[in-house]
């Protein structure tokens, strides 16, 4: 079995090869939730996906897992600008990620299936494997993490209380 710190050598290296051949570093542009950048949701999640995967001993193949969580959110705008593009984001993000990433990379099937099916039940048609659903899973627990830290953030500033450390 492997440990964390093999995973994150896994993502370093994934990364690098997304920022080599494709647009992944714009990704640090666009805001996610809170004061989180796409670039740091998707590594999070990649890094998530691979800790559920090992804690709940799912075999699963790796690189597919990294690379679909990397890639999830491959959409490459600000989705809080007011826009008709993306008027309902959290239901087309999905599909417009998938094309930008079929654009720029070769992507397998496990690869284009979590990247498509990571927003269910939103979008009502599930995952069929499971790097899908250990991404989709991971990216709620993330997701749920950046919008209450920001939304803490948000309101200690507000209050002018100390913030704690998480």
């Amino acid at each position: 079995m492997s440990n964390e710190n093999d995973h994150s050598v896994k993502i370093q290296q994934q990364i690098a090869a997304l920022e080599q051949n494709g647009q992944f570093v714009r990704n640090h542009a666009y805001i996610q939730h809170g004061s989180i950048s796409v670039y740091e949701h998707c590594v999070a999640v990649a890094n998530r996906s691979c800790q559920i995967a090992e804690a709940l001993h799912i075999h699963v193949d790796m690189t597919a897992l990294i690379r679909g969580a990397l890639l999830h959110d491959y959409f490459l705008y600000d989705w809080h600008e007011k826009s008709a593009d993306h008027r309902l984001h959290g239901f087309t993000h999905p599909a417009k990620a998938l094309r930008n990433a079929e654009r720029d990379y070769d992507l397998s099937p496990l690869e284009q299936n979590i990247i498509l099916r990571h927003m269910f039940p939103l979008v009502p048609i599930p995952p069929v494997c499971r790097e899908a659903w250990i991404v989709c899973l991971a990216d709620k627990l993330c997701a749920s993490r950046e919008t209450a830290v920001g939304f803490y953030n948000a309101v200690t500033n507000r209050l002018r209380l100390p913030r704690p450390h998480f």
